[in-house]
């Protein structure tokens, strides 16, 4: 794991403060943005960079009981954060790591869908396009939520990923 990308406790905590707040929940519609990333009921679902949570229980909620999200993140307080609130929604359908995004322990081929929101300025993005295309089902996607302004052609260069259409501050790609 690079330690080195690890938030900072103060640092967290200040963002978690800006994702719990209600007035993000109106500006920034996490159901509206899942839908938009192709998220479906059943599907097993990589959630990279989960924070404090803010996608993560609607994510979870939205795959439903036949479905499963892994929500890795490298910050262990994201870690606490997430797994309180899951409690408290009585969600069970959630695995919360510690995981870097370049290395996510999880099985070859084992995943439907996976999602970058508001991390992909902080990731290097020739370790971890490999890592997402290794665990992505053939025909899987990646959704990566483009505020942050930064270019996507990492993504798809070298050929693992086609871009597979935008709604929104959403683009989505299909595996190769």
């Amino acid at each position: 794991m690079d330690e080195s990308r690890h938030m900072s406790n103060n640092s967290f905590r200040m963002m978690t403060l800006i994702h719990d707040n209600p007035l993000r929940r109106v500006l920034d519609k996490p159901v509206k943005t899942l839908r938009a990333a192709g998220i479906r009921p059943g599907q097993q679902v990589l959630e990279v960079g989960c924070g404090p949570g803010f996608f993560t229980i609607p994510a979870a909620k939205i795959v439903g009981d036949g479905g499963f999200l892994y929500a890795i993140d490298l910050q262990p307080l994201a870690l606490k954060a997430v797994n309180r609130k899951l409690r408290k929604a009585g969600l069970d359908n959630v695995r919360v790591t510690i995981a870097d995004a370049a290395s996510t322990g999880l099985p070859a081929e084992s995943i439907d869908l996976a999602f970058l929101f508001g991390v992909i300025h902080a990731l290097p993005l020739e370790t971890v396009v490999p890592e997402i295309h290794r665990v992505l089902k053939s025909g899987g996607v990646l959704a990566v939520q483009t505020f942050s302004g930064r270019s996507l052609e990492g993504v798809t260069e070298g050929g693992l990923f086609a871009f597979a259409g935008k709604e929104g501050k959403v683009a989505r790609f299909q595996k190769n």
